[in-house]
């Protein structure tokens, strides 16, 4: 029981960058100046232009490895300072954003300590 549990946390957690991420791409390749729109959001949060590919490329390979449990420490480590980063960016526009960000922070320090979950490419049979 607890090979699923691990998983599922692990898996979650992933949801949250991997999930986000596929639904921003859909987003800005769905309107002609979606990436335009995408680095203006950015610069309203006082982010540079150079964040947005930063940001994008982070949470696709970084999310989706947490997804197949492959490298899973170091992903969620990257991935632990990503939500903190955004916690302290996002809480300009509202402080739900950053409680919501440091906790999932919080799981992936948490992962990163105990990085063997079930179901992952790590832990695959050699």
């Amino acid at each position: 029981m607890c090979r699923f549990q691990t998983a599922a946390a692990r898996i979650l957690l992933a949801l949250v960058f991997f999930g986000i991420v596929i639904l921003k791409l859909i987003a800005i390749t769905s309107a002609p100046d979606g990436y335009l729109q995408y680095q203006f959001m950015l610069g309203q949060l006082g982010l540079p232009a150079l964040f947005a590919p930063l940001l994008i490329l982070i949470q696709l390979v970084f999310g989706l490895s947490l997804l197949v449990g492959y490298k899973t420490k170091l992903s969620a480590r990257v991935l632990a300072v990503l939500a903190a980063f955004m916690a302290v960016v996002l809480s300009q526009a509202s402080l739900d954003a950053f409680f919501a960000y440091m906790g999932i922070a919080g799981g992936m320090w948490l992962l990163s300590l105990y990085p063997q979950t079930g179901f992952s490419l790590d832990n695959r049979q050699k």
